[in-house]
């Protein structure tokens, strides 16, 4: 096992790192830095100016505007960005729908589609999650009937981020209420949100955001040909998009930079003459974190060495990096509540003689926000049902 990056990859680290320095916006920068909301054409604008570099989807094929990076590369490139502190990449097009089609698409699907997803032209969401079919996802109700050369879809998704901004989603619905298995009878359609019968209504979480939505269905007309891989067969398709989402729920990058952030502003804070980095009781805590964070990232340098070598995706136990980084996520936000103290109190920031400012205002709804990390892509309590079924065999 070698858990070294080679010189070739360390060259190619700083070649990444030297660019983000050099073309990431400083408004963007700023935004990210003091926690303050991401417009769609924010992130849309960071997409782009990705896509014009052809860093935007490295694993995707060549043909499609991948590129020839390694895992490795593509592992270091997805760290430097959440170091240096970039905009997300909306996953649900690139990393999601995007390898579905590559997989799963037809020709016509993949040229459709596939351009437009690079290029950040259509912005897209995900359909999986309703009320009662979560973690659950086999559960899920809402219905595709054909009728001709289309389906009729009706039934709700809920929790769907990001869905009041997005041209498209893709969506998990049955076609088959009499199947056998749960799993049996669900397909996987892609479903333009413009259609006649689709409504978005706003979910306002506990930090006063709105960033999901529900989603309602009421006779929406789809085309069978947006129909991806085989009717009834849907299950396949969403466990292989799954698998994607949840390699990505580390970010042991952006923990490192939240990290520092913390350091440097407990070193500011005094209590009694002293800095809360001299609090024992604080130290501790903040060591027992960094602790966490650095075993974190020797395990995923340990799934990137196995899949260097076998060319082979993670398996089960790739469940393991989400339930550790989300929860270094929610103990970190943790810590700056602690290190900010009761200048975090207002979700906003007020007028400038209250001793409040844009960052420390910001704290205490990233608190809140960050509540969701572990639960979202599969709650932790079933991705130890993962790993104890699929990896140690209970």
């Amino acid at each position: 096992m070698d858990l070294n990056y080679s010189q070739e990859e360390i060259a190619f680290r700083d070649q990444v790192r030297g660019w983000l320095q050099a073309n990431l916006p400083s408004d963007l920068r700023d935004k990210i830095a003091n926690y303050e909301e991401l417009t769609r054409e924010d992130l849309i604008r960071w997409h782009k100016i990705l896509a014009k570099q052809g860093w935007v989807a490295p694993s995707w094929p060549k043909e499609w505007g991948g590129n020839d990076w390694s895992v490795v590369q593509r592992y270091i490139f997805e760290e430097e960005c959440g170091y240096s502190g970039t905009p997300p990449l909306i996953p649900f097009g690139l990393s999601m729908c995007g390898p579905v089609l590559l997989k799963f698409g037809s020709d016509a699907q993949k040229k459709r589609f596939l351009p437009r997803i690079y290029n950040g032209d259509d912005f897209w969401c995900q359909g999986y999650s309703e009320p009662g079919s979560g973690s659950d996802l086999a559960s899920l109700k809402t219905k595709a009937v054909r009728r001709g050369e289309h389906y009729l879809v009706n039934g709700q998704k809920t929790w769907t981020t990001l869905g009041h901004c997005a041209d498209w989603i893709f969506c998990l619905v049955r076609t088959d209420f009499g199947a056998a298995k749960r799993q049996e009878g669900i397909s996987f359609l892609l479903i333009d949100m413009k259609s006649p019968g689709i409504t978005v209504r706003p979910l306002i979480l506990m930090d006063g955001g709105h960033e999901v939505n529900e989603v309602f269905f009421d006779d929406v007309k789809v085309p069978v040909e947006n129909l991806v891989h085989k009717e009834g067969e849907g299950w396949s398709v969403a466990k292989y998009l799954l698998g994607h989402e949840r390699m990505n729920t580390g970010r042991i990058g952006a923990s490192k930079r939240e990290l520092a952030k913390l350091k440097e502003f407990a070193a500011q804070q005094k209590n009694g003459g002293k800095s809360l980095m001299e609090d024992a009781r604080f130290r501790d805590r903040l060591s027992r974190l960094e602790v966490e964070l650095m075993a974190l990232e020797i395990t995923n340098l340990r799934f990137l060495d196995r899949m260097r070598r076998t060319g082979q995706p993670p398996g089960a136990d790739v469940s393991m990096l989400k339930i550790k980084g989300t929860e270094i996520q929610q103990g970190l936000t943790e810590l700056m509540m602690q290190a900010v103290g009761p200048m975090a109190q207002p979700f906003k920031a007020v007028n400038g003689d209250s001793g409040f400012d844009v960052f420390t205002a910001a704290i205490a709804p990233r608190y809140c926000n960050f509540r969701k990390t572990t639960i979202y892509a599969g709650s932790n309590e079933i991705q130890r049902n993962i790993i104890a079924k699929m990896t140690l065999g209970l």
